[in-house]
């Protein structure tokens, strides 16, 4: 490749003083707070001699880590640019993949369902869950469309970025994952709004989709109903189901409640994890974990941690003079918080849970693979400077 063409590839105008530095320090802080936690919650070794056992999972979680990082370096490098004539053909792959997920005679040792949830790819040793790759591919191709087009500030103008989402959203709600699928719709919502349409036409389908919701109920799976149910009678004070479908919430809350405003010792929460018997704890519930060793302060600064890394892809985008850079950042902002929002909701039992990961923390390569490309997208956007304002930043007029 030459000189010429390696410009046009990264870009020229470069700088690196910019805030995603900030969605950076907070990604990794949060990612070895996981990895810690991972061990509180897995290992058996109840007394604090080290500070981590290094089991199973504790290795595999860093392997996933070192992934992440170099997935975030390798998006971080080309101008992003180039990411959007890539969007719509993977977008296309997912969407594939999500069918193959489906199709009954798929061999088990291909498509596995777990928990009930055919979401899985299996390769040997490698597995993946598609849908998170529609997470991202669903950013980019929705901020590609949106760029340059004001259609969408119309009524009628709102039904294509719906089927974009839509479609994936389906897919996913077949597997069944409805925790995934949820995510889709803030974002687009968000993303949306970024993009200048208006607020009363986003407003009026949000009560139309609140208002029909109640009818959608019975499509919903036994178990996705028994859990909306059980927390329902969970908030109203109710013990039913306090030994079935409400265990997880209401031992999630128990374990979470002991670590008090400054958290017990090491040992002490070790063994609180270990004898709650905690179904997820290295995985959705990780949090309950982390609140359990540090206390309510704790969970403060991890929450602090995220209120950081929004700061940075939101400054961002702030500052970014190209729409389709500013969609992205914006869209990668408002995903991340819907899912951060909605898991630290199931583990202090305000929401139901929905099998949702908490991001950068959780157990998982997928989960961990994408959110960290997800920050070398915000990366590669804040080192990118554009000379020229191509649209107005954040139209919120009408």
């Amino acid at each position: 490749m030459d000189l010429q063409r390696l410009r046009s590839l990264v870009g020229t105008e470069l700088t690196f003083t910019h805030f995603a530095w900030l969605t950076v320090a907070a990604s990794l802080a949060l990612s070895l707070i996981g990895v810690y936690a991972i061990d509180v919650a897995t290992s058996p070794d109840l007394n604090d001699a080290a500070i981590l056992s290094f089991s199973g999972l504790v290795k595999k979680q860093l392997a996933f880590l070192m992934v992440g990082v170099m997935a975030a370096v390798a998006v971080a490098i080309p101008h992003y640019r180039f990411v959007r004539y890539f969007a719509w053909p993977v977008m296309w792959l997912v969407l594939c993949l999500l069918v193959f997920l489906l199709i009954p005679a798929v061999p088990t040792s291909i498509v596995k369902p777990v928990n009930g949830a055919r979401a899985w790819i299996n390769l040997g040793p490698i597995s993946f869950q598609p849908a998170e790759v529609a997470k991202i591919a669903f950013i980019i191709v929705l901020a590609d469309y949106l760029r340059w087009r004001s259609n969408h500030r119309t009524l009628k103008g709102l039904i294509p970025p719906a089927i974009i989402a839509f479609i994936p959203v389906g897919l996913i709600l077949l597997q069944p994952d409805l925790g995934t699928a949820t995510l889709f719709i803030p974002t687009l919502f968000v993303m949306l709004l970024a993009a200048g349409a208006k607020l009363k036409h986003l407003s009026a389908v949000v009560v139309i989709a609140c208002l029909a919701g109640p009818a959608a109920f019975p499509i919903l799976k036994p178990h996705q109903q028994k859990r909306i149910l059980g927390l329902i009678s969970m908030i109203q004070g109710s013990d039913a189901g306090a030994d079935d479908i409400n265990y997880q919430s209401i031992t999630a809350r128990t374990v979470a409640g002991a670590g008090q405003v400054v958290g017990q010792t090491d040992a002490k929460a070790r063994a609180i994890v270990h004898f709650s018997y905690l179904p997820e704890r290295h995985n959705d519930m990780v949090f309950a974990v982390i609140v359990s060793r540090f206390g309510f302060l704790g969970g403060v600064v991890v929450l602090g941690l995220y209120a950081l890394w929004f700061a940075g892809a939101l400054l961002t985008a702030a500052i970014c003079r190209e729409p389709f850079g500013r969609l992205v950042a914006v869209g990668c902002t408002s995903l991340v918080a819907a899912q951060m929002f909605m898991n630290v909701g199931m583990n202090l039992g305000v929401l139901p849970i929905v099998g949702l990961t908490l991001p950068f923390v959780s157990y998982g390569g997928s989960s961990m693979l994408s959110v960290w490309i997800m920050t070398g997208l915000i990366v590669n956007i804040a080192t990118r400077r554009s000379r020229r304002m191509t649209r107005k930043s954040f139209e919120f007029d009408e």
